[in-house]
């Protein structure tokens, strides 16, 4: 058996993985749109569902803690579906992940704002971001585990590097809609209905995941460990914390990079960029719309240097460049955003960190329990750093002469450059079968 699975390691993608890759892809970046699309009318969405008369940055801060608080959710969801995931099943918990997600980002198109419920628009707008960071808290850490279990071992990086790709494709959809319709649309037609068309089509979106996640197989890894009786017989998350915390912390460090990639350079700096260096919508929407497809590069970019040269050095290569790029991005807007373009397009390649971070996190775990541990680590890492960064950056904006977002970076950046020391010393970060 062990020269048969030796054999399987050394072979190409075939046509089925590249179907699930694809597939895989495809479905995660509908499903990620839906949870993203949210920040993205950050500025629309504080004016709608908060008093009159709000400060526009309160408004906006609080819409970011409205954000942030899908975050804390997601641990809880992650657990609950990875323990499902390793004792039933990869697939089936990686389609249920999507169906809950497009139902609350269905409804919130179509909430009452505060005009018309008063405080409890708020209230309800809170809890249907917190159902989709349950479905968040599952589908990523699934999708991860479900692509590098089906590819053979030697490709692992350039699997959940696609994956990755494809749900940072979801934030380039949510950029591209939401720079289209602040071209098209008045600032009147977008606080009208304008900002409803994301969420109504983000809850299509999630369906039409659902129906293409009926064409993928069970992972060949599960469906072995299934036929020899070696599911986790214990609940796994306890095996997790009890027999695997270096896996764990290691887990949590990278992560915690990958939120400053995402949250902070992708996400929030379009915001950053009309709320604290008076960048006209249009244009920042457009420029992060370019980082966003840079970032897709990026991340496959992440995947063939971890296939290449291993994740620590992979992950020291992205941290550093993480740092100077970021840090490029800011002082051009600091000096009126001449570069704009160019530089937010480096910074989102270099974001690209988010297609290694993967890898590090399937190689932390043994099969058998590897569902649960990525879900434990990323997705408390995830609330804990998630949850925060976006307030967090939201008050840095307004310190160092706007620098402040950068400055967070480069500290969190200096993270992934430790993880990349200890992975080299321990020499953690090769996947076990």
């Amino acid at each position: 058996m062990s020269a048969t699975l030796d054999s399987a390691d050394r072979r190409t993608l075939d046509r089925g993985d590249v179907k699930t890759l694809l597939l895989s892809a495809l479905g995660g970046a509908l499903e990620f749109y839906d949870f993203v699309i949210f920040v993205y009318f950050a500025k629309t969405i504080g004016h709608l569902f908060f008093p009159p008369g709000t400060a526009v940055w309160l408004a906006t801060l609080q819409t970011f803690g409205i954000f942030a608080v899908a975050y804390l959710a997601r641990p809880l969801g992650g657990i609950v579906m990875a323990h499902f995931g390793d004792r039933i099943g990869r697939k089936r918990m990686f389609t249920f992940s999507v169906f809950l997600m497009a139902v609350p980002t269905l409804l919130i198109g179509v909430l009452p704002t505060y005009a018309t419920l008063g405080v409890f628009a708020p209230i309800l707008l809170t809890l249907l971001r917190v159902v989709q960071g349950l479905a968040i808290g599952g589908e990523v850490p699934g999708a991860w585990v479900f692509v590098a279990e089906h590819v053979p071992q030697r490709r692992v990086g350039l699997a959940v590097a696609s994956l990755s790709a494809g749900l940072t494709a979801g934030i380039l959809m949510g950029s591209l809609l939401a720079a289209w319709l602040n071209a098209s649309l008045s600032e009147a037609d977008m606080l009208d209905h304008g900002w409803r068309i994301a969420f109504i089509l983000g809850g299509a979106f999630g369906f039409i995941a659902v129906y293409l996640r009926r064409w993928l197989s069970e992972t060949p890894v599960f469906a072995r460990m299934r036929e020899r009786k070696e599911l986790a017989e214990e609940l796994p998350a306890l095996v997790v914390v009890r027999d695997h915390l270096p896996g764990v912390l290691l887990s949590m460090a990278v992560t915690w990079v990958l939120t400053a990639a995402i949250v902070v350079v992708i996400l929030t700096t379009p915001t950053v960029m009309q709320t604290r260096f008076h960048v006209e919508p249009a244009r920042a929407f457009t420029g992060g719309s370019i980082a966003a497809f840079t970032l897709c590069l990026g991340c496959i970019g992440g995947g063939l240097l971890v296939d290449w040269m291993g994740t620590a050095r992979a992950m020291l290569l992205s941290s550093v460049g993480l740092t100077l790029s970021t840090y490029a991005l800011y002082i051009d807007l600091q000096s009126g955003g001449v570069h704009l373009f160019p530089l937010y397009a480096l910074a989102g390649v270099f974001a690209g960190v988010a297609g290694i971070v993967p890898a590090v996190l399937v190689a932390s775990f043994p099969p058998a329990i590897r569902f649960s541990g990525i879900s434990v680590s990323y997705n408390v890492a995830y609330a804990i750093a998630g949850a925060a960064t976006p307030v967090l950056v939201g008050y840095l904006a307004t310190t160092a002469g706007g620098l402040g977002p950068a400055h967070y970076v480069a500290l969190v950046s200096l993270v992934g450059v430790g993880a990349s020391i200890y992975m080299m010393v321990s020499g953690r970060g090769s996947l076990r079968r």
